[in-house]
């Protein structure tokens, strides 16, 4: 009977995601990560042929961790009756979602990332529970227009938030809120 593996893929995923947040994308090896989950370094290639492998795995983690927290900012039964305030709440998260993981974050639309079916289904399912709310305020035939103008906003405020780009004063979470109610109730035209 083969022995039972002293860690798991999602163990060592977590591990990974971990020293990326504290470290960025090239501060630390895979025998770092062997380290922090207890393995030796050539079981951690026995699972990973490669760095970039891992990492793939590690960015496939942060989509599916972003489609969890956007399903979990709104209630399913009040989208459909209140699709503006079902977004505001999943942009908020969608942002809280980015400064908590500022270096995955980055990873998440870095365009080294290797391109995949698997990562094309991960961003699919990561937008899937804003998709309704999205139906409700504009109909089925705009909604992915719809969530591409939004999106971009969202990313770019975003990115400029963690870079700390916004170098004038003011309040950053007025300035986000307004931005993002104005592009959603401009959308909400649309339907009419």
């Amino acid at each position: 009977m083969p022995a039972r593996p002293k860690t798991s893929d999602d163990e060592i995923i977590g591990a990974t995601l971990a020293l990326f947040e504290r470290k960025g994308r090239d501060g630390f090896s895979m025998s770092e990560i062997a380290e922090a989950v207890g393995i030796r370094t050539p079981s951690l290639f026995g699972r990973f042929k490669n760095r970039a492998e891992l990492l793939d795995k590690v960015e496939l983690a942060l989509w599916s961790g972003l489609a969890q927290e956007l399903a979990g900012a709104t209630k399913a039964s009040e989208v459909a009756k209140r699709p503006v305030e079902a977004l505001m709440a999943q942009a908020r998260a969608y942002r809280a979602f980015a400064k908590a993981n500022p270096n995955g974050y980055a990873l998440m639309f870095d365009p080294r990332a290797a391109q995949s079916p698997a990562g094309a289904a991960a961003r699919a399912a990561a937008l899937a529970p804003c998709a309704p709310a999205f139906v409700a305020l504009v109909g089925d035939d705009n909604a992915l227009a719809a969530a591409r103008v939004l999106t971009p906003f969202l990313h770019g405020f975003v990115s400029m938030e963690l870079t700390q780009a916004f170098r004038l004063g003011g309040d950053v979470d007025q300035a986000f809120e307004i931005g993002v109610k104005s592009i959603i109730r401009g959308l909400a035209l649309w339907r009419h």
